[in-house]
This record gives C-alpha cells, structure tokens and sequence, in this order.
C-alpha cells in the first residue's frame, strides 16, 4: 500500500471535497476535518510500527515518473523524517479540535487551507526528489499566507506578507541552487537527476560548496529562524490564529532545522566545517537575545514566540555540533519543542478565547477560577524549561552533551537558554495564573470544557511518555544518525584525498554510471 502518499494526500483529497458542501455546513466541515486529521495520523502509525531502525536506507518507498529529465514522484522516510511526519500528524488534530470555536467565521476556508498546509508540510518531509521538496516548501507559503492573513490579528497583513517575502526570497535562492547541482550531476555522469541521495555523490569543489551552502542555507535560516532572519517570527506568531501559531511553532519551524539535516550537511560537507564557526556564534546569539526578548516581552503570546528563537537557537547550536548526541539532541528537542511551545499555545489561546486580551497585566490569579487549566499550563511550562521527567528535559540534555563535546565555550553559553526560559516563563506565570484576582472578568472565567481537555491530554501523555522513556523514539533515529554522520566527516576529506582528475566545474562521482545509466543517458538524448 502507498502509505506515503496516503498521508500525503488524503488531507488534500478532503480540501478539495470541501469545495462542493454548501458554506453553511460549519459544523460538518469541523467534523469532517477532525476526522480526516484523525485518520491521516492513525495510518502514519504504521510508519512508526513497521519501520525497521536497523538500516539507513529510505523505507517506504515510492517512484513514478513525473515531468521526466530527473523530475520524479520520489518518497520515502528514514529515521530522521519518521519522527518529524508523526509529529506533523499527530499535532494536526489537536489544532483543528483547538480552534473549534473560536473560528466561526468562514469555516469552510478556513478548514480547506488547513488540509492543504498539513499536506504540504508532510510533502517536505518525505520528499526525496530534490525538485518535489522544493514544489512542496513553497506550497506551504499558500495555505499559511490565507490563514494569517484572513483569520489573524490586527496586524495579520504586514505580518503574512513579511513572512511570505522571507521564506519566498530564501526559497529562490535554493531553487537557483537546485538548478546547478541539477546541471552539474548532469555533466559529470550524463544522465537526468535530482534524487536527493544520487545528487549527495557530487564531490564539488571547497568555493562551489561554498556558494551553494549559503543558498540552502539562507532559505532553511530563514524557515528556523536564525537569528538575525528571526524578524517574521514574532509577527508571525503574534497575529496567527491559535491553531496557526501551534503549526507554525510545532511543525513549520522544524522545517529548516530538516532542510539542514537532509540536504545542506551531506550536500556541502566542506562548506559546513568552515561556517560552522560562525553559525555556531549566530546561534549562541539567538539563544541569548531570544531569552531576553521574552523576559521584557508584555505580551504573553509575543512571550512565547521570542522563546521559540532562543529554544530553536539551542536545536541549531546542536545540530552544528555534528556528533551524534548532539544530533540526536537536536532531533529530540524539535520534537519536545513541537509539544511544550504548541501546549503554549493553546493556552494562550484558551485565555485569549475568555478575555480577549493577550497582555500580561490584565490577568492574574487565574488558577484560582480555572484550576484544571492551570495544571496544564504549569505543565506546559515546566516541559518547556526541562523539568527531569518531562519530555524537554531528555532533549536539552542530549544537546548540551552534543554541543559540550564539540565545544565546551558554546556549551556553557548555550545553557543560558534554560536558565533565561525558567526566568521569563515562570515569571510570566506566576503573573497571570498566581496571586489576587485583579481583574473581575476572570471571575466568570469558565474552567476547561470537555473538548478542551480532549485538546491537552494526549499532549500532557505524550509530554511524560517522551520524559520517561525516551528510547521509544531514540531508537529509531540512531542508525540514519550515524549515517548522516559518517557521510559529512568521510566527505569532509574526501576532496583533499582524491587523486582523479576533475573537469571544470570540480564534479566527480562516487562511481561510474552503470549499464542502465549509459541506456537512460541514450534514451534521454533521442
């Protein structure tokens, strides 16, 4: 069974359906919606059961022919994407379920362009076409442009059009990129493609990999953010619906911590080794100025978003720190990541749903009118400082042994991260949930409905299970870690050893075109 493109596209197969209800149906397209993200994340289940951790190799793979010339339908998931699609779909759902009645104004739009961003996200993810990555990266931009820019804050068009003009302009400068290793593989082997793991036998000289580095790496910077193209992020997520901002911080900022792990470090491996330096000092900046941002921050929902450029600083800081802890790390804590910021969230939201403020000031003593909510929020709070047995705790740890092994200066900068998130987070709750009700509106405040708690639950379960046993899922990223691993630092000398002659663009491949190759290469000239 196509089981990829099952869950690829059965979100979009259900957009589509939608055109043909009547407008008015909003209750069915809730529902319906909520069943097709259900659904779509039982099956991706499957994945995570029969995938076998012992092999590098992409597991569940599908090929068509597509446009032709290298331009395939290529799928598949290794131990790196598996943990990232379940995330997605996982996630979906409870998106959906939050914003059920808040949105109440052009549903069956609102439902549509959902689908479609939850399609385009897992497109990125199980792409191994180099080309079907690229058409699934910036599909994305449509659905999220919609969703911010219709259902957002007051300021939802300067922050959709900031975010649509970073990511697109980073977007090109990849597609340019594309375009040489496209050629490049072309006039070293003389056949058509753009398979991601075909292009990865490219050896390119230090100054090419240098220039194709940086466009990859601006485009994938940018989806982070880094710091200093973290500007988007908090408009972004300041004007986004609730359902939107959980997305865009759970699952659409993992998107370029990906792109670095599947294309930019066994693609440029020299390249890497010399800007790591100074992407490792990008890095420690966005943790230290991301934390401080969020501590003046008046805005709990602004609060939040500054803490996901310093929390993504960390995640990128380790991803730089090229072992395997550190990469494990970095994978764990973009999962743990995805939980603690996305409960964030949703708690900003379900205040935002009773008093319609987001300003710091104008709550307090909260917990006193809404306790089982209050137990969630601290919950949520406690995963994203890394409290010992909850599921930020593993990740963190992972990372600053990663990041101390590569270096221990970047280490001990790097774990000001957790020190500044206790700081600004338990501050920022002590002040809205602690102390006298000062507000007489948060006395009618009614606490968590049944549909809420269905909202937070299965993140508070999966929060303790990823705490208490994180080898469920560390086990399945550790072979396609090694790999990953043994790719970048075998390449990274591979260049300086090799002794065959090169031709001007400073291409070679890892072996010679086999028989099929020379006929694909005959079939593609006629």
């Amino acid at each position: 069974m196509p089981i990829l493109s099952l869950i690829t596209f059965l979100p979009l197969a259900g957009a589509l359906l939608f055109i043909f209800i009547p407008k008015e149906q909003k209750n069915l397209f809730r529902i319906f919606a909520l069943l097709l993200a259900l659904i779509t994340f039982i099956i991706s289940l499957t994945l995570f059961f029969q995938f076998d951790p012992g092999t590098a190799d992409p597991q569940f793979e599908e090929r068509a022919e597509w446009i032709g010339y290298g331009i395939q339908y290529h799928v598949g998931i290794d131990g790196i994407s598996l943990l990232l699609v379940l995330l997605t779909t996982f996630l979906f759902p409870i998106a959906i379920l939050s914003s059920w009645n808040y949105i109440q104004d052009k549903v069956k739009e609102y439902h549509i362009f959902i689908l479609i961003l939850q399609a385009g996200v897992l497109g990125v993810f199980v792409s191994l076409n180099m080309f079907l990555f690229y058409v699934f990266w910036e599909a994305m931009l449509i659905p999220m442009y919609f969703l911010i820019g219709i259902w957002g804050g007051k300021r939802r068009i300067y922050a959709t059009m900031k975010f649509v003009l970073f990511t697109m302009f980073g977007g090109l400068l990849m597609l340019v990129a594309i375009f040489f290793l496209y050629s490049s593989y072309y006039q070293a082997t003389g056949i058509y493609s753009l398979d991601i793991f075909e292009l990865q036998k490219l050896i390119l000289k230090p100054e090419i990999q240098m220039w194709l580095f940086l466009a990859f790496a601006l485009a994938f910077a940018i989806k982070v953010p880094m710091f200093p193209f973290h500007t988007w992020l908090p408009d972004a997520h300041v004007q986004a619906p609730t359902a939107g901002s959980v997305i865009l911080a759970a699952v659409l900022l993992k998107l370029g911590a990906y792109g670095f792990l599947r294309l930019a470090l066994p693609l440029f491996p020299d390249a890497v080794a010399r800007f790591v330096p100074i992407l490792a000092v990008l890095c420690i900046i966005g943790i230290i100025y991301g934390a401080l941002m969020a501590l003046i921050q008046k805005d709990v929902k602004s609060l939040v978003a500054y803490s996901s450029v310093s929390h993504m600083g960390l995640i990128m800081l380790a991803v730089f720190s090229l072992n395997v802890e550190g990469l494990q790390g970095a994978i764990y804590q973009m999962l743990s990541h995805g939980l603690s910021t996305g409960a964030l969230f949703l708690c900003v939201g379900v205040l935002y749903e009773r008093a319609h403020t987001r300003l710091i000031k104008d709550y307090g003593g909260v917990s006193k009118q809404m306790p089982v909510f209050s137990a969630f929020f601290l919950l949520a709070v406690l995963s994203s400082v890394g409290l010992p047995g909850l599921n930020g705790f593993v990740g963190e740890v992972l990372c600053l042994f990663g990041i101390f092994k590569a270096n221990a200066v970047w280490a001990i900068l790097g774990i000001t991260t957790i020190i500044l998130a206790a700081g600004y987070l338990l501050w920022m709750f002590q002040r809205v949930m602690q102390g006298p009700i000062t507000n007489d509106k948060i006395r009618s405040f009614p606490d968590l409905s049944l549909r809420e708690i269905m909202v937070f639950v299965p993140i508070a379960i999966l929060m303790f299970w990823m705490g208490i046993f994180p080898g469920t899922f560390l086990r399945k990223m550790d072979t396609s870690i090694n790999h990953l691993i043994d790719q970048v630092k075998n390449r990274e000398t591979y260049f300086s050893q090799a002794s065959d002659t090169h031709n001007i663009l400073g291409i070679r491949t890892d072996s010679r075109p086999s028989q099929e190759s020379k006929t694909q290469k005959e079939e593609d000239s006629r």
